[in-house]
């Protein structure tokens, strides 16, 4: 049996993603003049993201989801922080096996140097 704690943590949670073919749907019922207010009621989408999405898509020309921009910073910062004493060939070794990311020691190197850090 669930308690109420249980059920607030699931109605709170963060919603998924919205797939390609209801953001093209989206984006052609903007193409077709409706609002944003009868894009959200005919689609079950809050206002919010149909918004997000016509904007994007005004702004960039896609509706497809771009990764974070920094995400590579803030991990170099984060494991530089856990251990200051490793090596700058340690360093990309072990965010190239971690999250994948294809970098090299000299881009480590000068991005450390700029993020003051020193040594």
């Amino acid at each position: 049996m669930q308690t109420a704690s249980t059920n607030i943590c699931e109605r709170m949670g963060r919603s998924q993603e919205l797939s390609d073919s209801k953001r093209g749907t989206v984006i052609g019922c903007h193409l077709c003049n409706k609002s944003i207010h009868n894009i959200s009621w005919l689609l079950n989408i809050p206002q919010s993201p149909v918004s997000g999405i016509i904007t994007k898509w005004k702004q960039l020309g896609t509706t497809s989801t771009q990764p974070l921009s920094k995400r590579g910073e803030r991990m170099l910062k984060r494991t530089v922080r856990r251990n200051h004493q490793l090596s700058v060939v340690s360093i990309a070794k072990d965010l190239q096996t971690s999250c994948g990311l294809q970098i090299s020691t000299t881009t480590v190197h000068r991005e450390l140097h700029g993020m003051g850090f020193h040594g």
